[in-house]
């Protein structure tokens, strides 16, 4: 089955399909250290990886499996990041949030705007029943983020990531539709 990748706006932001205009905003933000130091995987340092991060995209759109989406300011165009719902499964109706914002988009909201935008799609469209979502134990930022939209801590995965020798704890975090407010948070996507 496959997923048609959607453009959705809020007062602020515009989240839509990836174009390869948007390789050289990946490879900085995802070549950044500072922006990577709570990922389960180490910096970028071939530029050849934005385009391969393309091809992903547009493959687990193809198979069905989830969706990502560049995220953009409104009012300029300018890239802010991406949000991600992967892992989706229809049986069992869950999927997985994720995104990533470059480190000067960090501190405005965006993250929330854009999470809750992509939920309020996801809850509607894709008929979820659950979103999981993780985040390093030592990044209260992301985990700010995700209380916001309504996630809920549900435990800790020790030692789960390994990355250059760190080794970092996760946590794991719940969303069910029972809970979900689709007018809290963020602006509403229109």
């Amino acid at each position: 089955m496959t997923l048609t990748t959607p453009v959705l706006s809020t007062d602020r932001l515009r989240l839509r399909p990836f174009t390869e205009a948007d390789a050289d905003f990946l490879y900085a933000m995802h070549g950044s250290a500072h922006v990577m130091r709570y990922w389960d995987s180490p910096p970028w340092t071939d530029r050849a990886r934005a385009d391969r991060f393309l091809a992903m995209c547009r493959t687990m759109a193809e198979e069905g499996t989830g969706v990502r989406v560049a995220v953009e300011r409104a009012s300029d165009g300018v890239f802010v990041g991406w949000v991600c719902l992967v892992e989706w499964n229809p049986v069992y109706r869950s999927a997985s949030l994720g995104y990533c914002l470059a480190e000067a988009m960090w501190g405005h909201g965006y993250a929330t705007e854009a999470a809750h935008a992509l939920l309020r799609w996801a809850f509607d469209t894709l008929d979820l029943n659950r979103v999981q979502a993780e985040a390093d134990t030592r990044n209260a930022a992301s985990a700010r983020v995700l209380e916001k939209v309504g996630f809920v801590r549900e435990g800790t995965l020790r030692e789960d990531c390994v990355v250059d020798g760190e080794v970092s704890d996760s946590w794991v975090y719940g969303l069910l539709r029972r809970e979900w407010r689709p007018s809290d948070g963020a602006a509403p996507a229109r």
